[in-house]
């Protein structure tokens, strides 16, 4: 068997810094060194690995598309290891510690703000921390060891590193403004949807395509409660799933189911296991109909 390069937590360090940040003087701050010794560092880890890694720009050195497999690898060896390095202060100090967890808005405002409240309630050793994004950053940060678990749309495709348990399906059903007929799909729109990237939206433009419906875009955001307005407004037609169109005040009512999306549990796949995350996993699959 090839023997392993012997590469260090720090040089893997250095390499995420330098492919999230806009220079290397950036990068070198972010980690506390000088850019001589990031420059340093990164060139053993470029000799240890044995491929080039950087690639000029100019007078810039830019990350090599062909070293996405190395910077991804990075991520998740930090990701865990500050899982490791969490795990061996919680046995030190003999304290429960924290617990990051990411949720997209409608997880955590319609779906699962009473498991969040009795975990609050049951863990009062445990600093809840929770952030709110769509599902592709939050499923970066899962993977950068900046979140403990994520609940988020079933990803397209399987994310490196990251394991996923079902949750719950939501309908996803099309909404349109107030005094304007269901009509045919050809004559729907114009739109207001979730920005072009976001997982729901890629599956709505595929839904609304196969039924002939025209994509004109008139307005883009993330906040589900922006969307309702506008189609208050009479400013365009929106896909919605039922649980935040409908919900609360003023709800829009329904035209047409479209389609479904699945929210997930999403973790570090070889996380070092955490009874906070479990006991959390644990609310929210009982909170959950379909788990």
């Amino acid at each position: 068997m090839q023997p392993l390069p012997d590469l260090s937590i720090r040089q893997l360090e250095y390499l995420v810094a330098v492919a999230e940040s806009p220079t290397w003087a950036v990068a070198a701050d972010r980690v506390g060194v000088s850019p001589s010794a990031l420059s340093q560092g990164l060139a053993e880890l470029e000799r240890r690995l044995g491929v080039p890694l950087f690639e000029r720009e100019g007078r810039r050195r830019l990350v090599r598309g062909s070293a996405a497999p190395a910077v991804g690898h990075a991520r998740q060896v930090l990701g865990l290891t500050q899982d490791l390095a969490a795990w061996s202060e919680r046995l030190r100090t003999g304290r429960t510690g924290r617990l990051r967890i990411g949720m997209i808005d409608a997880a955590a405002v319609v779906h699962y703000p009473e498991a969040l409240r009795g975990f609050r309630h049951e863990h009062r050793d445990v600093d809840l921390l929770l952030r709110v994004a769509p599902s592709a950053p939050l499923l970066d940060l899962l993977t950068a060891g900046e979140l403990d678990v994520v609940v988020c749309v079933e990803p397209a495709a399987p994310r490196n590193g990251i394991a996923t348990e079902a949750l719950l399906t939501e309908t996803l059903a099309v909404y349109a403004p107030p005094g304007e007929p269901m009509r045919a799909p050809r004559l729907w729109g114009p739109w207001v949807l979730f920005p072009a990237g976001s997982h729901t939206r890629t599956v709505v433009v595929e839904e609304l395509a196969a039924l002939g419906a025209p994509i004109e875009v008139a307005a883009e955001s993330h906040q589900p409660e922006v969307l309702r307005e506008m189609v208050r407004l009479g400013t365009g037609w929106t896909v919605l799933p039922t649980s935040q169109a409908e919900h609360g005040d003023r709800p829009l009512e329904r035209g047409r189911a479209l389609t479904e999306r699945r929210l997930v549990l999403a973790r570090r796949e070889g996380a070092v296991t955490d009874p906070a995350v479990e006991h959390l996993a644990d609310r929210l699959r009982r909170h959950s109909p379909d788990a």
